[in-house]
């Protein structure tokens, strides 16, 4: 694979990380930041839907042929390539002042993601990668560091970390994420972006969620797999199509679809 075919890209939606970082930072914690509940009940702010605009607004001049999806404004255009962006990943730990929440941009071609880009400015830490050129962390190209997914290959060593426990009863895979639970070493709920992240790093083994929507998972995919890790749905499909999320070192995946892959509930 060509690592250079996607540089022009990366570097783009690099360029748009630093534009929404700076937006979305002004927004976080202020005093008349606006709140509302969408059809669906979750929350969004005025910053989510800024930054999405904002991205939407600068890939309109810089790939005007593209197609877009993000989370607040749906999908625009048809085309082989498309951006996938979640404005702010974590909205409910954004509008409660906690600091673990990112964009996430990246751009699908021909149905596989091949860019992505978190980035978590209150955490000051960014992710990156494109198709064959590794996955990267750092707070500037210029300053970064290459990251690989860790080596551990048995659960009872595995680090796993997750969102929310009512979404695995929602699902009726709660028997299968308990059974999980209890037979590696330690469980964390760091949860959304942050998991999938520390997975690409080796500091966590599996990280993994019954739902998901694209945007929420399309720009971590090839992060992830750029690092040498795996991501499937949880029914083992390659890919960021679900359900859900399936992501660890490789070494683990198939004992962990084994306990988590079908519904027991």
């Amino acid at each position: 694979m060509d690592s250079k075919r996607w540089e022009e890209d990366l570097q783009l939606a690099l360029v748009m990380a630093d534009q929404v970082d700076a937006l979305t930072m002004s927004r976080f914690r202020a005093d008349d930041l606006e709140v509302n509940d969408k059809p669906d009940l979750t929350p969004v702010t005025d910053a989510d839907r800024s930054a999405e605009h904002m991205i939407r607004t600068q890939l309109s001049h810089s790939r005007s042929r593209d197609a877009v999806v993000g989370e607040e404004e749906g999908s625009s255009g048809y085309a082989s390539r498309r951006w996938v962006i979640d404005p702010i990943d974590g909205t409910s730990n954004f509008l409660r002042g906690v600091p673990v929440w990112a964009t996430l941009i990246g751009l699908m071609e021909e149905g596989r993601m091949v860019v992505g880009v978190a980035s978590a400015p209150a955490l000051g830490c960014r992710w990156w990668a494109a198709a064959g050129s590794g996955a990267w962390t750092g707070r500037s190209r210029s300053s970064a560091r290459q990251i690989h997914v860790s080596k551990i290959r048995t659960l009872e060593q595995a680090s796993f970390s997750y969102s929310e426990i009512g979404e695995w009863a929602e699902a009726k895979r709660l028997r299968g994420f308990m059974n999980l639970s209890q037979q590696v070493w330690r469980t964390r709920a760091y949860g959304d972006f942050w998991s999938y992240m520390l997975v690409a790093e080796g500091v966590v083994d599996i990280a993994s969620e019954p739902e998901l929507n694209l945007w929420d998972m399309g720009a971590l995919y090839p992060i992830v797999t750029e690092a040498g890790g795996h991501f499937t749905g949880l029914d083992g499909t390659d890919g960021v199509k679900g359900p859900g999320a399936v992501v660890t070192n490789g070494r683990l995946h198939s004992q962990v679809l084994d306990l988590i892959g079908s519904p027991t509930d």
